[in-house]
């Protein structure tokens, strides 16, 4: 692991009510009160994020949605813009995210323009990227992953890439209880890095935190982060127990 901070975030996908919620914050608050050298995120669903981000006001755990779209407003019916998520207290944004990529046909194009939305708006993008089972296999990893970053990050500059998250997240390990070796994490993490080096320049692509999503759990992430170019982790269902992602969080103690 490098000198970057390190971030672990959850994502709750469509997990939790409102008052689910608030016994779950209550919970990791105190759970991870005065936790220094890590960056901590959580991700509820749209109908939490206002009741969640009142409840961090003394907290410093960031707090993340799972989508937006990349319009101000309009007459896009079901949809939330970055305007809207800034207003309610949101300071980060998954964005690409498989599972938005495979279910809603979220395609390269759209997913540039809420990059730039996002950085507009002063949300900070965690841009997901990562290959299927079958272009693992196929050999197509590096090509799947060079064609996501150059085409997802097209719009911004060089200064702008240093305020982005990346996420590496094989999608034959989301949900499966797979979990890529740390080597091949590894490998990932360092192509990613490499790509954006060769995109925008060395010194940008040093200071972008690189994350790794795909059956994280307390049981592996020490592991996972003792390698070089994997800067934190973009958890699923570890992080929908407060205990359990506090000791993801807790990785290095």
């Amino acid at each position: 692991m490098s000198q970057r901070t390190p971030v672990i975030a959850g994502n709750w996908k469509m997990n939790k009510s409102t008052s689910d919620a608030r016994i779950y914050v209550e919970e990791l608050t105190g759970l991870v009160a005065g936790r220094e050298g890590v960056e901590i995120i959580i991700c509820p669903p749209f109908t939490c994020l206002a009741e969640v981000n009142a409840m961090l006001e003394d907290s410093a755990v960031r707090l993340a949605a799972q989508n937006m779209h990349f319009k101000e407003s309009g007459a896009y019916t079901g949809e939330i813009s970055a305007g809207m998520l800034k207003d309610i207290g949101v300071t980060d944004v998954i964005l690409g995210h498989s599972e938005r990529r495979a279910y809603f046909c979220e395609d390269d194009e759209s997913l540039a323009k809420k990059v730039t939305a996002a950085i507009d708006a002063d949300i900070r993008p965690i841009l997901c990227v990562g290959e299927s089972d079958e272009e693992r296999e196929a050999g197509s990893t590096e090509i799947k992953l060079e064609q996501q970053l150059t085409q997802d990050l097209a719009g911004i500059s060089a200064g702008q890439l240093t305020g982005i998250i990346v996420a590496y997240e094989p999608i034959w390990a989301i949900g499966t209880g797979k979990t890529a070796t740390p080597q091949i994490a590894q490998e990932a993490c360092a192509f990613i890095r490499q790509t954006l080096a060769g995109g925008f320049t060395t010194a940008a692509a040093a200071q972008v935190r690189i994350l790794y999503g795909g059956s994280v759990k307390p049981g592996n992430i020490t592991e996972l982060m003792t390698e070089e170019d994997i800067d934190g982790a973009l958890v699923g269902g570890a992080c929908l127990t407060a205990s359990d992602f506090a000791r993801i969080v807790d990785f290095g103690r």
